[in-house]
């Protein structure tokens, strides 16, 4: 794919079809209709009209191995309320926008968007495996951005000519989207930019489709040059089962920092009994609670909005409940500042 930049790979992935067959099938096989959700959670089936409508321009999409993980019967279930399209969505709300960090303005060459300093963000793909209802880039222009692959060959040529970026951030959607080879292309061209020295990797994958966690991604990874870190994106302790478990742990070679960054949604985990079972589980699983963040104020995920006094207290109880290695630092994202604003 990446054929600007051609580079050797002394150890290229060996996948076998099965594993990459596993997830794209799990893939493809996610629950795309209301109705169907509903079946499967044996739900009032007229939650699904108002779903179908509010998911009219962004529609449901969600894997049936996370579907399993939600209480059947129950409307209000931390997850299914992550990925159940409703009624509030379609509410125009002061100060809830289409772009609420103003990414456009920060956007460069292809699909390469650079805030802060020393590290840029490389948008590679729109797709996702989970269409999460908060998603604060569920109206980003995609396309018209650079997340294509001529979009790819102009970012990889913007990074090696400015030699101030030592981090690269692979976001999108979601980066591991890209299979196992078009991944491995990417990492040794990044690799072969002298002045890169560290691979960011920001995915739900791992969290909602665990299987994408192949054994050769982890050796891919591991034979980089780059310092390699991951950031998973769970917000609620029942979302890290044992298939996650298992996904984490194949990971441990190839990426040895591993952080999480969890949303702070009203109904989800804006509860501090919730919030410490979320930090104790990833800390069990190995991974560093690392931001927990007020929501983007993006268009149709008002419903979802938790106060900053209230984020405040919830902090304040987390370190009364938790060792500081496990208490997450509390932060928004706003257009223009150097970096994130810590809250608490």
């Amino acid at each position: 794919m990446i054929k600007a930049m051609p580079v050797s790979n002394p150890s290229p992935p060996t996948t076998s079809a099965a594993a990459s067959a596993c997830w794209k099938r799990e893939l493809a096989e996610a629950v795309r209709d209301p109705i169907e959700l509903c079946r499967l959670l044996d739900l009032d089936q007229t939650l699904a009209g108002p779903a179908a409508v509010a998911g009219s321009s962004f529609p449901l999409l969600v894997p049936r191995g996370f579907i399993a993980r939600m209480k059947p019967g129950d409307p209000t279930d931390p997850l299914l309320l992550q990925v159940l399209p409703r009624v509030e969505e379609c509410e125009e709300i002061v100060g809830f926008s289409a772009d609420p960090l103003a990414e456009q303005q920060a956007r460069r060459a292809g699909g390469l968007i650079q805030k802060y300093a020393g590290r840029a963000l490389l948008l590679l793909t729109g797709g996702c495996a989970v269409n999460c209802r908060y998603c604060f880039r569920r109206e980003f222009p995609y396309a018209a951005s650079g997340a294509t692959p001529a979009g790819l060959q102009a970012a990889l040529r913007e990074l090696a000519a400015d030699p101030s970026i030592h981090e690269v951030i692979l976001s999108g959607g979601d980066p591991l989207l890209f299979d196992d080879r078009q991944l491995d292309q990417l990492v040794v061209a990044l690799g072969a930019i002298p002045h890169v020295r560290r691979l960011r990797i920001h995915s739900r994958l791992p969290v909602v489709l665990p299987s994408r966690v192949t054994e050769d991604l982890t050796a891919l990874l591991a034979a980089s040059r780059l310092a390699v870190s991951l950031v998973i994106h769970a917000n609620h302790a029942a979302e890290l089962d044992s298939t996650v478990a298992e996904g984490l742990a194949r990971l441990t070679a190839g990426v040895p920092l591993r952080f999480n960054q969890a949303v702070l949604l009203r109904g989800v985990n804006d509860d501090a009994a919730v919030l410490a079972a979320l930090s104790e589980r990833l800390i069990d699983l190995g991974v560093a609670p690392y931001y927990l963040h007020l929501l983007d104020p993006v268009r149709g995920a008002a419903a979802f909005a938790v106060s900053e006094a209230r984020g405040r207290e919830l902090l304040d109880q987390l370190r009364r409940r938790l060792p500081g290695y496990a208490v997450p630092r509390l932060a928004r994202e706003l257009p223009g500042e150097p970096s994130k604003v810590w809250i608490a």
